[in-house]
């Protein structure tokens, strides 16, 4: 086996398996070394993907031809388009996956792709020669040597799991930490800190009262997450909804003291956007009850698939309060925990140290993505292994690298938010952070995308021509849905209220309407018999055009502030006019663009019309 690469990703989790995925797709002679090379795709936490915000960043590396939507249509067992009753700007796909068939369809999607080797090792330190990275040695003395190195350690770097007081150095529960990597980490004095995340129990699923809870069952005709599924295989279960009681939140009240999160143990923030339940009831006092979604964890007869997860009940309490909580809700009074919740405490680096390709400042060739950059989730590390390990590839080869902007894609919102702004928590994404959620819908990731990366070398041959044949159909059913081809009397016979003018209207002019056709056949046949992807991108289009047009024109108003680049290096403490404070801030957060220096947070008007000037006079 050869020691040479010119890629090495540290690290299996959802940002390392995109990561090495998007280096190798690139041509990239890639390495994926990971302690545990089974668990490579294992769903940690709950076995879900997408959701509001996280959807979209689904769709956007399903476009980039990344792995995690195709994983999740071949594992999904419960769909929901979450916000369905909303405008399709906040529409959120999600998919409840067997976690057996997840795992699996990752580690096959990883198989077959070309310029990729996995190697099994813990790494423990980076071989940095002149300020580049050079490669990485392992534990057992084996030194691998790259061009470029991605970290994605998820929760392990320095991971320390807590159940009540009982602490034990682990990444996840039963596998051990990076211990060695982060004493290195930190050595090289980056800006780094701790941050935790948690999981609730897992129950079995034959001690749960399931029938006599609410029922919450998956979407009837289910859309897939990624372009490339045909089909969706799996037989779809029905998720059960419960709720936390008064005896529930008072077991909790009295026992805080034995809580890691309470009780002192733990320093680092936990995600705002997904609380223990210490923390709900700690913060929420006033709430009566707290919904929770029981979640089976696999298809029957699968491994797993007697487990169900309790979302909403993420708890670092003793195993014995834990029983005692479970016990307290409805529907599991006689439920048995097959394995504990637990919080887990882990090093992350301050994404601010990176620009904004996801490489380290001051140090050449050298990415990181996931959980050590302070995000949570699946899909966010997900999207951000992508980028860095495109980026790391294209490093190598003297490329340049791909930064998405704001409005084009929820990855760049969440990447400009990361290296420009920092965390103090685990970040999340949400529909709220983008201020073109129109533009960067769920629906249209592929439009904006898919042809940017066959650009810059990530989307193979059979994504893009799957793509250009949709695009194009999509570019002609727009055409001749513009067309005026339908007289008031045949709009009034199919049941819809328009004025008898006799002037002749087009299927965008009705859509734009808002109106309901029950049977599109009678008047436009061929729209009828139009795929329900194309129908839907048309009704969008047409109801929301003039919104549509009119951020677009405020995205053309900021490109001439966002072409203005802020050198990296560019010395703060020489430009004329700016005070000691906003020199700090503006330093602290290396702005890209001069529109990225307008987000950063604190930085004044007088400093932004000094900074501009001075650009402007260097130009």
């Amino acid at each position: 086996m050869s020691h040479q690469f010119d890629v090495i990703i540290i690290g299996g989790g959802h940002a390392g398996s995109e990561a090495a995925s998007a280096s190798a797709r690139f041509g990239a002679r890639t390495a994926l070394l990971t302690q545990r090379p089974e668990t490579i795709g294992a769903m940690s936490c709950n076995p879900a993907i997408g959701g509001i915000g996280k959807g979209h960043l689904v769709r956007e590396i399903d476009a980039l031809d990344g792995l995690m939507g195709r994983a999740a249509d071949e594992a999904g067992i419960h769909f929901k388009l979450l916000n369905r009753s909303k405008g399709p700007a906040v529409h959120g796909p999600r998919a409840q996956a067997d976690r057996h068939l997840y795992a699996k369809a990752i580690k096959r999607l990883l198989a077959e792709t070309p310029n990729l080797e996995i190697v099994c090792g813990e790494v423990a330190d980076l071989i940095v020669k002149s300020g580049r990275v050079a490669g990485v040695i392992c534990a057992d003395g084996r030194e691998y040597h790259a061009g470029a190195v991605v970290l994605t350690t998820g929760t392990f770097l320095g991971g320390v799991i807590h159940i009540g007081h009982e602490q034990t150095p682990a990444g996840r529960l039963g596998e051990n930490p990076a211990t060695r990597l982060a004493a290195r980490l930190r050595a090289m004095d980056l800006p780094m800190s701790r941050l935790k995340t948690g999981t609730p129990p897992r129950l079995l699923r034959e001690t749960i009262d399931w029938e006599a809870l609410q029922e919450d069952p998956s979407d009837h005709a289910p859309e897939p997450f990624s372009r490339m599924t045909s089909h969706l295989p799996n037989k779809t279960l029905p998720c059960r909804i419960t709720h936390t009681t008064s005896e529930t939140h008072q077991i909790i009240r009295d026992n805080l003291a034995a809580s890691a999160l309470y009780g002192g143990a733990i320093a680092g923030r936990g995600p705002r956007y997904c609380p223990s339940i210490e923390d709900k009831i700690v913060k929420f006092g006033e709430r009566e009850s707290h919904q929770i979604f029981l979640e089976p964890e696999a298809l029957p007869g699968h491994p797993g698939g007697d487990l169900v997860y309790p979302n909403g009940i993420s708890t670092s309490f003793p195993l014995a309060v834990q029983k005692q909580i479970i016990a307290s809700i409805p529907g599991l009074s006689h439920a048995q925990i097959a394995a504990p919740g637990y919080a887990v405490e882990y090093d992350h680096v301050d994404p601010r140290a990176l620009q904004p390709d996801l490489s380290l400042r001051g140090i050449k060739g050298l990415y990181f993505a996931g959980q050590i950059n302070g995000t949570t989730g699946y899909e966010e590390a997900a999207a951000q292994g992508l980028i860095a390990g495109l980026n790391a590839a294209r490093h190598v080869s003297g490329a340049s690298p791909l930064i998405l902007s704001r409005d084009q894609a929820y990855i760049g919102v969440m990447l400009d938010d990361l290296t420009l702004q920092g965390v103090t928590e685990p970040y999340r994404m949400f529909t709220s952070r983008a201020e073109y959620r129109l533009l960067l819908r769920a629906d249209n990731a592929d439009l904006r995308l898919t042809r940017l990366g066959a650009t810059y070398g990530c989307v193979g041959s059979a994504r893009l021509q799957a793509f250009e044949r949709a695009r194009d159909a999509i570019e002609v059913a727009i055409r001749q849905a513009s067309e005026p081809a339908l007289n008031p009397a045949q709009l009034k016979q199919a049941g819809l209220n328009v004025s008898q003018d006799g002037r002749k209207r087009s299927i965008m002019d009705i859509l734009a309407l808002g109106q309901t056709i029950e049977d599109w056949s009678a008047i436009a046949p061929w729209y009828a018999e139009l795929p329900r992807r194309v129908q839907d991108h048309l009704q969008t289009e047409a109801r929301y055009g003039g919104y549509l047009q009119r951020q677009a024109r405020e995205v053309k108003q900021l490109e001439a502030e966002s072409d203005l680049v802020l050198a990296d290096d560019l010395d703060y403490s020489k430009i004329g006019g700016l005070s000691l404070e906003m020199q700090e801030r503006l330093s602290r957060a290396r702005p890209a663009s001069f529109a990225a220096a307008q987000r950063v947070p604190g930085v004044t008007p007088a400093a932004l019309i000094a900074l501009l000037a001075h650009v402007r006079y260097a130009a």
